[in-house]
């Protein structure tokens, strides 16, 4: 599957933006999805998860109660909905797609399909 996200850009402290991530082909709804993130001299990170059918979703610590991942798989989309934005949470936004059959793991090394980024940049 190839995925394409967009809706990145500056916002200041506190702040929300939300991000898309369109993906091709008529699977995209078997794909469990997830959004990540890597800031400069960090490893890439998962920020949040969601199913396959969209029921559960996976949230790191970090972000559990500003940010919102959803998808509608009518329209091959998954979006993040990022509030409360924090200058540390400046980085490099992707979305990625996940092996099938899916283990359960939210590691970067459960994900096979990856989005070119979008750059989110959180000023203070």
């Amino acid at each position: 599957v190839q995925l394409v996200e967009s809706g990145g850009g500056l916002v200041q402290t506190g702040g929300s933006l939300r991000l898309s991530c369109a993906g091709s082909g008529r699977t995209f709804s078997t794909y469990v999805m997830g959004w990540f993130r890597q800031a400069p001299g960090k490893e890439r990170e998962c920020v949040a998860g969601i199913t396959r059918s969209g029921l559960s979703t996976y949230y790191a610590d970090s972000v559990k109660g500003r940010f919102i991942i959803s998808r509608d798989n009518a329209k091959n989309t998954v979006y993040l909905q990022m509030n409360s934005l924090k200058p540390e949470e400046t980085a490099i936004y992707y979305c990625a797609a996940a092996d099938r059959p899916w283990g359960g793991s939210w590691a970067r090394t459960a994900f096979a399909s990856w989005g070119q980024g979008t750059q989110v940049t959180v000023s203070s």
